[in-house]
């Protein structure tokens, strides 16, 4: 660790933000909004948003994390305020509603699976009319309905927790359902996916609530055939999400944009020290080469608890409580370039977001989503020309130490073995594969992650170092992230 007493005199500013995610920027653009003019953010990438950034191949943008942001609800209302800003939605005075841009919502067909040999639209595996799965399905979807009644929303906090949500939060998706009598292993092969496509581990793992909050609060839950289907198990599509090729890296560029004269990358907090008057912090400058200490009267921790507890001098004591039972989601996101268009099976047109099914257990890839599809190029119906396709993996927490140390070659093939599931001519067409490891992408909610107390203190922590990331939540989601920072940042405002 370099040595603190080589640091220049400090750089005094108005608030200080620390880390440069989601929650970070949010926080910096509400303390910007309370007139805060030099507050300062530090961020150890050498570009801001986290696990929402973007990437370049071959001249193509295409995420490196978070890839789509589903239109919010109502409880999400600041996220909603701030969409309205940037123009993505808009208040329609005749319908007396907001409306989505629809240029920027997932183009059709949104999602498809490789089931059996051949792909069907949407995510949940086909099921006939009167099959021991299709009642199952609607059995669930009875379940999410009443789930739905105690009350679950995004961001979290916005909902009720009563004694029935802390039940389901104390025990895992896969105990429930199996007290409900739900193994039909179609829909436990969905739900598993839909578990690990937002938490990072499957329904083994996450804990009842979580399971029934990613239906619950936006999705929703309805069997195919039944009044209101949307024909994959969730609910119509009328909604949608938003995304792009660079996915969420396109809204860090508008959150981003308007902060760049205080936004400082390339910077390794080393240490943050809180003092009668102000708080001091020390951090690597990779461009200079040094030591910097910075002081301001507030600071606002927009980092993963994990990284918060190696670098405060004097923790409270909610943080090392809050860490005891954490565990965490690594992450590996692939981009192929493709030389020529894959083969594909006539009948239903590629999708945004491509899905091998696999038994709840597995440990497959997520699929992958074209980053080309929303392209408003005329020749993307005939799916011409090369393309970008990005692969994700929510690995095992058993293989974060693989993921560090096992050379590219090894990840490429496994890659490239997961997707010749869906086309066998993949190997043949890849002219160049780029990986991006996450080794702690995100917080896993298992049981007992919703009603910790320490998450809860920490949230409410006041004073001169607040905390503000989705992992407070205990939930990942740019919701979540976005207005925590806010709400850490409009509270940071500098004390006279």
């Amino acid at each position: 660790m370099p040595s603190l007493a080589t640091a220049a005199p400090p750089q005094r500013v108005g608030a200080l933000v620390l880390g440069g995610g989601i929650a970070g920027l949010s926080a910096l653009r509400a303390l910007k909004a309370a007139g805060v003019a030099d507050a300062s953010l530090l961020e150890l990438e050498d570009s801001v948003g986290g696990n929402s950034r973007g990437h370049l191949m071959k001249g193509q943008p295409c995420p490196l994390g978070a890839h789509y942001l589903p239109v919010p609800g109502p409880a999400a209302r600041e996220v909603s305020e701030w969409l309205h800003e940037i123009g993505l939605m808009r208040f329609d005075a005749l319908r007396g509603t907001s409306l989505p841009d629809e240029r920027h919502l997932a183009h059709a067909p949104q999602e498809r699976l490789w089931k059996d040999g051949a792909w069907q639209e949407g995510l949940l595996p086909r099921a006939h009319e009167r099959s021991a799965t299709q009642a199952q399905y609607q059995r669930f979807a009875r379940a999410v309905q009443a789930a739905s009644r105690l009350g679950f929303a995004l961001p979290t906090h916005r909902a009720p927790f009563g004694a029935e949500h802390a039940a389901l939060d104390a025990q895992t998706f896969a105990h429930w359902l199996q007290a409900q009598g739900l193994d039909d292993a179609d829909l436990l092969a969905y739900l598993d996916y839909a578990c690990r496509d937002d938490y990072g581990a499957g329904l083994a793992t996450v804990s009842a609530w979580a399971g029934l909050q990613y239906f619950a609060s936006r999705h929703g839950f309805h069997a195919p055939g039944d009044q209101g289907d949307g024909g994959d198990g969730e609910a119509p599509r009328s909604e949608g999400v938003f995304t792009w090729p660079q996915g969420n890296a396109w809204l860090v560029e508008r959150l981003a944009r308007p902060l760049q004269a205080q936004v400082h990358t390339g910077r390794t907090v080393l240490r943050v020290e809180e003092g009668k008057h102000a708080v001091d912090v020390w951090a690597w400058s990779e461009a200079r080469r040094q030591v910097e200490h910075w002081q301001a009267p507030q600071v606002v921790l927009a980092l993963p608890l994990f990284v918060a507890a190696r670098v405060l001098a004097t923790p409270p004591a909610a943080l090392p409580a809050a860490l005891q039972s954490a565990r965490y989601a690594p992450w590996l996101v692939s981009h192929l370039h493709l030389r020529e268009p894959l083969i594909d099976r006539p009948g239903l047109l590629p999708a945004w977001d491509n899905v091998a099914y696999a038994p709840a257990g597995s440990t497959h890839a997520l699929g992958y989503v074209d980053t080309q599809h929303q392209s408003l190029r005329p020749d993307r119906g005939q799916h011409t020309g090369p393309g970008v396709i990005s692969a994700y993996h929510a690995l095992p927490e058993s293989e974060r130490a693989a993921l560090l140390s096992q050379p590219a070659e090894h990840w490429a093939q496994r890659v490239l073995a997961d997707l010749s599931l869906m086309h066998a001519d993949i190997a043949g067409k890849v002219s160049a594969m780029e990986l991006c490891r996450h080794g702690h992408a995100m917080r896993i909610p298992t049981p007992g992650t919703r009603s910790h107390p320490a998450l809860a203190a920490l949230r409410q922590q006041r004073g001169r170092i607040r905390f503000a990331h989705s992992e407070l939540a205990g939930y990942s989601v740019f919701e979540e992230a976005f207005t925590l920072g806010l709400a850490a940042g409009a509270g940071a405002k500098p004390t006279p």
